[in-house]
């Protein structure tokens, strides 16, 4: 493991092609969805924002913001998404470290409260969030556990 580095993607857009590649490879949505929302922040067109922690040039962690996490609570926006770390570096605080900067960034456009939705019990509160309610996913099939971080 190299030096790890933690951007802000605006640091680097000629990362979002690989970016979306990489949040495509974790998560069951389409690569278009993902470089669609992170064309849209590099744009300026939204201030919600995604992250990326690089090992040398590889993603090894990510995340981003956006409106709707594919559940019910439309008012509770704007909602942290597709949190990931590769596991082989799991356990160095990477998902921390992106979680803050996500707040820190969105705080300082006037952005608070976020909210996260997950299945995990137990990992985000390490992080500062709070467990609010049970929302239900799009697909009216699920319940998923909201969080929220003031």
């Amino acid at each position: 493991m190299g030096e790890l580095r933690y951007i802000d993607i605006r640091e680097d857009p000629q990362l979002a092609e690989d970016a979306a590649a990489w949040f495509h490879s974790k998560w069951e949505v389409p690569e278009e969805e993902y470089l669609s929302c992170i064309t849209a922040y590099l744009n300026h067109e939204n201030e919600l924002g995604w992250f990326l922690c690089l090992d040398d040039d590889d993603v090894v962690g990510g995340l981003g913001v956006i409106e709707n996490d594919f559940h019910d609570r439309k008012d509770l926006a704007p909602n942290i998404c597709a949190v990931y770390t590769e596991v082989s570096y799991r356990g160095e605080g990477i998902a921390g470290r992106l979680l803050d900067a996500a707040v820190v960034n969105l705080r300082a456009e006037g952005i608070s409260p976020v909210y996260l939705v997950t299945e995990l019990t137990g990992f985000y509160e390490r992080y500062g969030w709070e467990f609010l309610c049970m929302v239900q996913d799009e697909s009216g099939l699920g319940l998923l556990r909201m969080y929220v971080h003031e």
